[in-house]
């Protein structure tokens, strides 16, 4: 396949059943037969055309009155209607002109293309987005329209990921949270190893919250890319023949989320080494600049990674790849494209971040009513411990702002796979055919 489809041109068959390639005679299109009568061809092998005849390119229009004939020649027809200079009744949209029914620039005429020739016709689209290369408001409308369409199961799926995630996510916070780092980082009087001590414990946690929700969201990008890719064909997949579906897949896919996390961790631990190697030799100022800045630095090259193999996971899953076989297909259907996906996938965390904090924010602070310290307590940094009451109600918002969202990130990452493979490799061909939409093959013009 080629790596750019292109659209077929209009007119590039051969109309008069003639081979293409084939080689056209180069004298007029009006030499004699030799079944026609009153005129005689030329007898005998390698006889030429007499060379008093003009060139092809001189030929001319007989002159004289209309149906006027030569010695041994048919009369010629009129010209038809009012003829090529004369405007035809009612002007060019009339009936009869080429604008009008059944002429240039109309439906079923030499215009039929967009109502002229300025480009093919628009595309086949079987489910949620047309089979052709997509534009980001596409690619987020096909991820909402999955949704929308196939709501049912793409929240069941999405809800039990949610609750299961923050499950964890709360006996986390709740068990191994240790809440007297947020009192220390708000008490001016704290020495610099407590608040030392407090923030690395903070970040900690944050860590680990965020890394769990992380393998949440890979999750259900995993499972939901069945469901996208039939939506995608225009047809529907229950969440039990998902899971059929994706079951094999299963440990794979944990194999790949941890090698995918293990990547991020030790490109930015690598960053921070020097720093940290400074402050336990050295000490003093210089080793905590230099941390920041190694981790920031790696932080970079992490997102760079991530993003050259965040097509890894549908991937797996619709390919039926190997984890390394994954990592490498991703990477050669990003190149060239990291700019466009990197915007894309942050334009779409944007959007479900927004939609997850109306969601979050009401149940977070009616769940600061529920800690030891009340709202004011919470404001003012001495609220205590968190509560299991205040963990649990901020969870709940959680779970429904994630059955929202994920499906949002999951239904981009999927289309922009399928983006660019139909970009590559001319998948809108094979896409068509399973969609069973005729005259879709090798040759032919998506749409058409």
């Amino acid at each position: 396949m080629n790596d750019t489809p292109g659209w077929a041109s209009p007119g590039s068959a051969p109309s008069d059943g003639q081979e293409p390639g084939e080689s056209r005679p180069a004298g007029p299109a009006d030499r004699p037969h030799p079944e026609q009568p009153g005129q005689h061809a030329p007898q005998g092998p390698g006889v030429k055309w007499s060379k008093e005849q003009p060139p092809p390119s001189q030929w001319s229009a007989p002159t004289g009155p209309p149906g006027a004939t030569g010695p041994g020649q048919a009369p010629h027809p009129a010209p038809p209607g009012p003829g090529w200079g004369t405007p035809p009744p009612g002007g060019p949209t009339g009936p009869g002109g080429y604008g009008g029914p059944g002429g240039y620039g109309s439906p079923g005429g030499y215009g039929a293309w967009g109502g002229g020739w300025g480009g093919p016709p628009p595309a086949a689209k079987p489910g949620v987005i047309p089979l052709r290369p997509l534009g980001v408001g596409e690619i987020l409308d096909g991820a909402v329209s999955t949704m929308r369409t196939h709501w049912r199961t793409v929240l069941g799926l999405s809800l039990t990921i949610a609750v299961l995630i923050q499950l964890v996510v709360v006996l986390v916070q709740g068990l191994f949270l240790d809440s007297s780092s947020a009192a220390a980082l708000s008490d001016p009087s704290a020495t610099l190893d407590e608040l030392t001590g407090a923030l690395g414990a903070s970040l900690l946690n944050s860590g680990m919250v965020s890394m769990i929700t992380l393998i949440g969201a890979l999750t259900a990008t995993a499972l939901l890319a069945t469901v996208t890719s039939r939506a995608v064909l225009g047809t529907s997949v229950t969440a039990a023949e998902a899971w059929r579906t994706d079951r094999p897949q299963v440990l794979k896919l944990y194999g790949l989320i941890f090698l995918l996390l293990l990547i991020a961790v030790a490109v930015i631990a690598v960053g921070a080494l020097p720093g940290i190697l400074v402050t336990a030799t050295v000490g003093g100022p210089p080793g905590a600049p230099l941390t920041v800045l190694g981790v920031i630095g790696g932080g970079v090259v992490a997102v760079w990674l991530w993003v050259r193999f965040s097509l890894s996971v549908p991937t797996l899953m619709l390919e039926k790849q190997g984890v390394m076989k994954a990592l490498s297909r991703s990477a050669k259907l990003v190149r060239g494209s990291w700019w466009r996906i990197f915007g894309i996938q942050l334009l779409a965390l944007i959007i479900a971040n927004v939609v997850a904090s109306i969601v979050v924010i009401p149940f977070a602070l009616v769940a600061t009513a529920f800690g030891s310290g009340g709202v004011s307590g919470f404001l003012d940094g001495t609220g205590g411990d968190i509560s299991w009451a205040f963990l649990i109600i901020s969870g709940i918002g959680s779970v429904i702002g994630s059955t929202i969202t994920f499906p949002i990130t999951a239904g981009v990452t999927v289309l922009l796979y399928v983006d660019q493979r139909i970009r590559r490799e001319a998948l809108d061909l094979e896409l068509g055919r399973a969609a069973g939409i005729q005259g879709y093959g090798p040759g032919t013009t998506p749409g058409s």
